[in-house]
């Protein structure tokens, strides 16, 4: 996170250990910004963007929708409109779905799992953010007023981040030792770095 990228900001705090998602950001922090072109698809639909998926939820008509779903960053952007604000209601695929009900925040996650799971770049940038708390300074705080709040976005990808990194350390891995009782040679098969021995290690006697 310290290589000099031209035209980009470096908004890693280091001092309070923060990294600030943002369009014009150095890497990591650019490539999480919802305006980057990261496509993935969510049931079948292509999504350029995150920028785009966002937008399109404002749009009842599952045409426009896809449509809004292809494009990406600041012209996704564009499309947005603020008449979904008066009931609350966003919609995807042709049903309705209340801003501010768990399923809404269940349709969120499964789009950044998929973007994650999908695109190796977004991938990658999130993973170089372990340890790091994400901030977003320039996103809106007001769930009523936006597709998506600062902290909706930072707490569904750490939680992603997170969970993958789990998942990772939580791989078994069995210690096999060959020990060559003429010659006292060792041979170890290379463990994850927060392998632990327990009593289930395998010693081989070769």
């Amino acid at each position: 996170m310290n290589k000099i990228e031209k035209g980009l900001v470096d908004y890693f705090d280091r001092d309070a250990n923060t990294l600030d998602i943002r369009s014009n950001g150095m890497y990591p922090s650019g490539v999480l910004s919802n305006l980057c072109s990261n496509a993935f698809r969510i049931d079948g639909v292509l999504c350029n963007s995150m920028e785009g998926f966002l937008q399109s939820l404002k749009h009842q008509d599952p045409n426009k929708q896809r449509q809004v779903c292809q494009l990406k960053g600041g012209n996704a952007r564009k499309r947005s409109v603020t008449s979904w604000q008066t009931d609350q209601i966003v919609w995807w695929r042709g049903q309705a779905i209340d801003r501010q009900g768990d399923d809404y925040q269940r349709l969120l996650y499964r789009a950044y799992q998929a973007l994650f799971d999908q695109n190796e770049r977004f991938k990658a940038a999130l993973m170089a953010t372990r340890g790091i708390t994400l901030t977003h300074t320039t996103g809106e705080t007001d769930p009523y007023k936006t597709i998506l709040t600062a902290s909706e976005l930072c707490q569904i990808l750490t939680e992603i981040r997170d969970n993958y990194d789990k998942r990772d350390k939580q791989i078994v891995c069995k210690k096999r030792i060959f020990i060559d009782t003429d010659g006292q040679k060792y041979e170890l098969i290379p463990l994850p770095q927060d392998y632990q021995i327990t009593p289930d290690d395998d010693v081989i006697n070769g």
